[in-house]
């Protein structure tokens, strides 16, 4: 469908909405610009036209386009100057009060089959197609910032939005350049409700102190192939930003556990340690750099003891070539010796319980993290139990270093980093999925787009296994007892019959 919007509105002149209209220029559209701050919708313009000239710098566009897409723009001093737009986007202060005065406002000035489009969020879109005498041409419009970077566009409908005017905001998207995904009037929408799983899953792993906010970050990322590790994710946006929005969405959601925010976060949120912009979060930044730890040497071992493989260790058959490949003397008896490292790869159990179940030795045993093969990651971890002596954890790392793979070592209070993270990534995703708040399809693109991940969280499910995942999960919540691990029901059943998680049932 065409979306017929010739002249386009944008209330509010920040960095998302001077992103919004230089983009619905670009989309060829009039764009009239409008702020309640005298002087800042022309700012906003003399920004923009400084951006498309820097374009032409680059090669971009020539000076006849930069020119062509400057007479597009308009600043305004009222909100009556906005009279004849086929649509107006709001990209004001997140309040609902606010908002929904605007749209009141501006439905008086504006044609009644005028579309009115928020940027909001978080707020409810029925709520404010409750403000305006039309809602049914009312509906969310989600961006991301930099709006010009981020390619995907959350498009919105209210309970009483009409369809077609979703399909017009869905075009005009595809116009900008962009990608359009709808979500049903949920918390988070799409975007912002997948990502609680990593931040506060990273969170919680803190919490219990199984490895601190560098040595998480160095895990995910070389393991799972994220760009950023999630406190270095959280110190860029910026915890002022990013606790309120898992406070909303815990509370909108009626404190449902799994998206329970950490009073880590909270502290630092209170005390002004929000990240970059503050010059201190969970990293100290210097000139804009984070000042990390160097990693922990590789222990220096006279002599490697003999290697016994747990017979049910995830990926067994993997495990037992990397240890003849790494050289070491491995044992093949029904136990092991008296004098051997005990290896275990458990998937949701901890070190400790998978000693005790099985009656190995404590001392001696040490776990190995195996959801991902280990030729797909650029570091291997280990973890102890409180009982593993500190020569068999300096055997194991000394001897999954021989290679020169980096070896992170945690502590056993409650599973693997990559395993909970991931884990959580996926159930969450599947629960989405099962509330039909989008389609699997629209998720997979709104999370690799929206946040940047390596796979969409369904294909990470399919990558490493539907089942593994599963069993974590199960083991997680039968250990812990936390209703956070609770299986989402569209993965346990597609992961019960080998099917897709992206498989949507006809």
């Amino acid at each position: 469908m065409e979306h017929n919007f010739l002249t386009v509105a944008v209330i509010g002149t920040g960095a998302m909405g001077r992103g919004i209209a230089q983009m619905a220029a670009q989309a060829g559209c009039q764009v009239r610009l409008f702020d309640q701050q005298a002087g800042a919708a022309d700012a906003a313009r003399q920004y923009i036209q400084g951006q498309w000239e820097r374009l032409r710098d680059k090669g971009k566009l020539d000076s006849a386009q930069v020119e062509g897409l400057s007479g597009k723009l308009q600043g305004v001093d009222a909100l009556e100057g906005l009279a004849g737009c086929d649509i107006a986007i709001e990209a004001i202060v997140e309040r609902l009060d606010a908002k929904r005065q605007l749209f009141a406002t501006l439905e008086t000035l504006l044609a009644p089959d005028a579309v009115l489009a928020s940027n909001t969020s978080s707020l409810s879109i029925t709520a404010l197609g409750a403000g305006v005498q039309r809602p049914e041409r009312l509906a969310g419009l989600h961006f991301f910032n930099p709006v010009p970077l981020m390619k995907v566009v959350e498009v919105i409908p209210g309970l009483r939005t009409n369809p077609q005017v979703c399909q017009r905001l869905a075009a005009l998207v595809r116009a900008m350049g962009h990608t359009p995904v709808q979500a049903h009037d949920t918390p988070g929408f799409i975007v912002n409700h997948a990502g609680r799983a990593y931040n506060t899953e990273a969170l919680r792993i803190v919490s219990e102190g199984i490895a601190d906010f560098a040595t998480i970050d160095r895990i995910l990322r070389d393991q799972v192939g994220f760009r950023l590790g999630p406190f270095e994710l959280m110190d860029l946006t910026g915890l002022d930003v990013s606790h309120p929005v898992m406070e909303s969405i815990y509370h909108q959601y009626y404190e449902e556990p799994r998206y329970r925010p950490s009073a880590i976060a909270a502290q630092r949120v209170a005390g002004g340690i929000v990240g970059r912009k503050t010059g201190t979060g969970f990293y100290r930044y210097t000139n804009n750099q984070a000042e990390v730890s160097p990693e922990p040497a590789t222990p220096r071992v006279a002599e490697i003891p003999p290697v016994w493989v747990s017979p049910r260790a995830a990926r067994r058959a993997e495990l037992l070539q990397l240890l003849k490949d790494l050289g070491a003397r491995i044992e093949t008896g029904a136990s092991p010796s008296p004098q051997a490292l005990t290896l275990v790869a458990p998937l949701g159990f901890d070190v400790t319980t998978v000693a005790v179940v099985d009656r190995h030795d404590p001392a001696r045993t040490v776990g190995i993290d195996l959801l991902v093969e280990d030729a797909a990651t650029r570091r291997r971890v280990l973890a102890t139990n409180p009982a593993t002596r500190l020569d068999m954890r300096d055997a194991a790392h000394a001897l999954f270093a021989r290679d020169g793979k980096p070896v992170s070592v945690i502590r056993d209070s409650g599973g693997f980093v990559t395993q909970r993270v991931v884990a959580s990534i996926v159930n969450l995703a599947s629960d989405i999925c099962q509330q039909g708040i989008c389609t699997p399809a629209d998720l997979e693109t709104a999370v690799t787009l929206g946040l940047g991940y390596p796979l969409g969280p369904l294909a990470m499910g399919d990558r490493w296994g539907g089942a593994s995942i599963l069993e974590v999960l199960f083991n997680m919540q039968t250990v812990y007892g936390d209703p956070r691990y609770r299986p989402s029901p569209w993965l346990r059943r597609r992961a019960a019959i080998g099917l897709s998680l992206k498989h949507e049932e006809a």
